[in-house]
């Protein structure tokens, strides 16, 4: 769907985030950013390891945020902050691509322009309802 909303229920209801597909692939994301940041090295534990986690942690919790939000222009604030935290995984994945530490890299930038394009819209979508 457009919104970045797999369908639910009857009449595609959607009830909690859990229900947003938006949410679903970035909570993908961080799954396979934590699995990836385990080949990173022990000297990177609180530097790119903790940073790459964080930002993609902040995606989907972002989401969540926004989605519990009332207000179109509080939801947006945090979709944006989604969007911005998408975009400092993306810098961590090219510093750690150029660095010579991941071997997934194709995985992991495929799915982060998977949530880009899906949270774009869903930004877009919830910014039409204003």
């Amino acid at each position: 769907m457009a919104d970045g909303m797999r369908s639910v229920g009857y009449g595609n209801e959607i009830e909690n985030y859990r229900d947003l597909r938006t949410w679903q692939e970035a909570h993908k994301l961080v799954l396979m950013v934590y699995k990836a940041s385990e080949a990173l090295p022990p000297s990177e534990q609180y530097g790119l390891t903790s940073q790459m986690r964080r930002a993609a942690v902040s995606v989907p919790a972002n989401i969540v945020e926004g989605f519990k939000r009332r207000g179109i222009q509080e939801k947006l604030r945090f979709y944006n902050i989604a969007e911005a935290s998408l975009e400092e995984l993306r810098y961590f994945l090219l510093l750690t691509h150029d660095l010579g530490y991941l071997t997934n890299q194709a995985e992991l930038e495929k799915q982060s322009e998977s949530v880009s394009k899906l949270l774009y819209r869903f930004i877009e979508s919830t910014a039409r309802k204003r």
